[in-house]
């Protein structure tokens, strides 16, 4: 194999007015592993995929072996000799393993039909590099639907090597495997530095990043801040370059003579188990704002759909002294409970109907049949009067508002339910700055007026600036609660990322 050399130079990429990366920069080289760190929002993710081909940067350049080069697609990177194990897997579940490592490129007989037989040999070949650390009779026939969340894992890194690439890039590809499967990994990954390839990995393990990187890079912010040699860092180090000292915002508008440790307990979670979460306890105040930190993919909405009735689980919730076991939404919002997703677009809304059938989505029987329009268009209007807000009319298409009011039609439609408990799953992602502001300023008006409120963020400052408590989830369970002086900045980064001495850098 040729030696590679890969340069990102002031790499820049906006979405909108909200900007991923300002001057992004790595350098790798054959035969190293360069291990890509930052905090929630710093740019790794994007700067990948710039990387990957699977956005194109707005500004910056990319040289590949010393001579530009600019990759309009995947399919562009790959055939250039870089292939991605992807965070969110590529896999398509009905399809077998083999079908899915080897899709359009599946060897032919003369006469143009697939070679099943050799395209099976093959796949096992390469299943074979995980020999030993699997937990089914995985065959290259089985479908990827079969499959537990480990072994669709591996599928995924077997399908990014069979193209035999350059390039490596590893954007959290350890997350879903056990610790077998992480050691057999990182002797692949070793074999594979000896035969040139280089090795980009993202990950939020820090034992890892020190075990397997030869060099490292810090984003902060979109910003390249720090690069070395990782061996000639420590964890503390890498923390303080991944954190922007006094950096932080509060956002809180509480009442002076709020005092929420003399309030009702609203919600108590006893040992909650589901396919993600091992065992989660808790308890949150009637009236109080508790914030769920940590990387994403910890668990953070697992476990608010678990208290929606979203996702089966074991253990024991109780809300307001009454054990609930929710087994559909509807039971939840039947007691009390909303839930504001992030992902309006998939989630919380139908964008080619009515503001005002948005608006109603979760109230309809609440308006009799049929429909008494007067008395819904009164509380619809009420409520987007509330919030501020800005459209032509309630019969406008969702379509027609701007990204931050599309976003309080989805917290509209539950205040129109005058809920008691409200979960929310990472709701300003995507949202402007003035939106943003109204709606930190709602959600201590809420708190005050007593509503109890369950705030996934991926955005460390919202938590440290509006949250009573946060609790830092960590692969599945509660590493850490932060509060009062110990919610700072570097502890909420530290716990994130598993270090384990979580005081004052």
């Amino acid at each position: 194999m040729m030696n590679v050399s890969l340069s990102a130079k002031n790499i820049v990429k906006r979405y909108g007015g909200v900007v991923a990366l300002s001057d992004g920069n790595l350098d790798i080289h054959s035969g190293e592993v360069l291990a890509l760190v930052g905090a929630n929002g710093s740019g790794k993710s994007t700067l990948s995929k710039v990387i990957n081909g699977v956005v194109v940067l707005d500004g910056g350049q990319l040289l590949l072996d010393n001579k530009p080069v600019h990759f309009s697609s995947p399919h562009a990177a790959k055939g250039m000799g870089i292939s991605t194990v992807f965070q969110e897997l590529s896999l398509i579940p009905q399809m077998s393993v083999a079908d899915n490592i080897w899709l359009t490129r599946e060897p032919l007989h003369p006469f143009g039909l697939v070679n099943k037989k050799l395209v099976n040999q093959k796949t096992q070949e390469l299943l074979s590099l995980f020999e030993g650390t699997f937990k089914t009779d995985l065959k290259p026939e089985v479908p990827v639907a079969a499959l537990p969340p480990d072994e669709r894992q591996i599928i995924e890194i077997l399908k990014a090597i069979s193209f035999d690439p350059r390039i490596l890039i590893l954007d959290e590809a350890t997350a879903s495997l056990d610790s077998r499967q992480v050691q057999r990994l990182f002797e692949l990954v070793q074999k594979w530095k000896v035969q040139g390839k280089a090795i980009i990995f993202v990950s939020h393990r820090m034992e890892e990043i020190f075990r397997i990187a030869d060099r490292y890079v810090v984003l902060r912010n979109g910003k390249s801040v720090g690069s070395g040699i990782i061996n000639d860092v420590n964890e503390q180090a890498l923390i303080k370059l991944m954190i922007e000292k006094d950096s932080i915002v509060h956002f809180k508008q509480f009442d002076a003579d709020r005092d929420v440790s003399k309030e009702p307990v609203c919600l108590d979670v006893s040992n909650l188990h589901t396919k993600i979460l091992k065992g989660i306890s808790f308890s949150v105040r009637k009236g109080e704002l508790v914030g769920l930190g940590g990387l994403q993919g910890q668990g953070q909405r697992d476990l608010l759909m678990a208290l929606f009735g979203n996702t089966t689980f074991s253990g024991e919730i109780n809300y307001f002294d009454e054990k609930v076991k929710f087994k559909h939404p509807r039971q939840a919002m039947e007691k009390g409970l909303a839930l504001v997703p992030g992902d309006r677009a998939k989630e919380g809304l139908i964008y080619i109907r009515s503001i005002l059938e948005n608006f109603l989505l979760p109230s309809w029987y609440k308006y009799g049949f049929p429909l008494k329009m007067k008395k819904s268009k009164k509380d619809a209007l009420a409520v987007g009067e509330d919030l501020n807000l800005k459209m032509e009319g309630l019969s406008e298409p969702v379509s027609s508002l701007s990204g931050g009011n599309a976003q309080k039609v989805v917290i509209g439609k539950w205040l129109m339910r005058k809920p008691q408990l409200m979960l929310l799953d990472d709701p300003t992602k995507g949202v402007d700055v003035g939106t943003k502001t109204e709606f930190y300023a709602l959600l201590t008006r809420l708190c005050n007026e007593g509503k109890t409120i369950l705030f996934y963020s991926s955005d460390d400052e919202e938590l440290i600036g509006l949250c009573d408590r946060v609790l830092v989830l960590y692969d599945g369970k509660i590493r850490t609660e932060l509060s009062g002086t110990s919610l700072t900045k570097q502890n909420l980064v530290s716990a994130s990322l598993g270090v384990t001495n979580g005081g004052e850098l």
